[in-house]
């Protein structure tokens, strides 16, 4: 996959302050994002398909990927970019046969046994974590942090691009990138963030210093 993935915003209205998704997805884009992943699992069918409309019109304009959560009739609906699958999904490669070889398909792993199977099942990136507590999924955040010494570990045995989630925040961004993190992925820092445009930027500087740091 020739597309960086640095800063990757996964979309959650109820964190928007009020503001709607796509207003959040506009100031994110003006702040460098790499990637937006419309995620939004407990809206309506046709209310994901509507606002995946607004986005791909903001991500095609701006030249970025918009990846679906999950749903791979939606993402054929929407001609959207990529796919994101998580366990309970469609086999990576069945994926690819609905979308199209040049679809992009992300896979989200918590071990390197995972990570693996994924690479070699044909996926194009990693979502890894939840690398640190977090309150946006439907699980309790103590039992879903792997930590960043894993993220560390499943850099180490794949060669596609590995995506941090979970707590990321500008904070511990850098921590993550130094582990071996390509990118990160957030909802709430950007999301909940008063100027998510400015979130966006010390998100992706926090990333290269420490790809940086990382190198040197």
């Amino acid at each position: 996959m020739d597309r960086t993935l640095s800063t990757y915003l996964v979309s959650q209205a109820d964190r928007s302050n009020g503001r709607g998704t796509a207003t959040v997805v506009r100031e994110a884009i003006a702040g460098g994002i790499d990637a937006v992943q419309l995620r939004e699992k407990h809206a309506s069918a046709i209310d994901r398909y509507e606002l995946g409309q607004n986005l791909y019109e903001l991500t095609n304009e701006a030249d970025i990927p918009l990846i679906v959560n999950d749903r791979v009739d939606l993402a054929v609906a929407l001609d959207a970019d990529g796919i994101h699958l998580g366990d309970g999904d469609l086999p990576i490669q069945v994926a690819r046969e609905q979308l199209g070889e040049d679809t992009i398909v992300g896979r989200s792993v918590a071990t390197p046994e995972a990570a693996r199977m994924a690479e070699a099942a044909g996926a194009d990136y990693l979502g890894v974590g939840a690398v640190f507590a977090t309150g946006t999924k439907d699980t309790r955040p103590s039992e879903s942090a792997i930590g960043v010494d894993t993220v560390a570990a499943v850099a180490d045995v794949v060669s596609i691009p590995v995506v941090a989630i979970g707590g990321i925040t500008s904070e511990n961004a850098g921590r993550v990138a130094a582990a071996g993190a390509d990118g990160v992925a957030v909802v709430t820092t950007i999301t909940e963030a008063d100027d998510p445009a400015a979130a966006t930027r010390e998100l992706h500087e926090a990333v290269e210093a420490g790809h940086e740091g990382a190198t040197q």
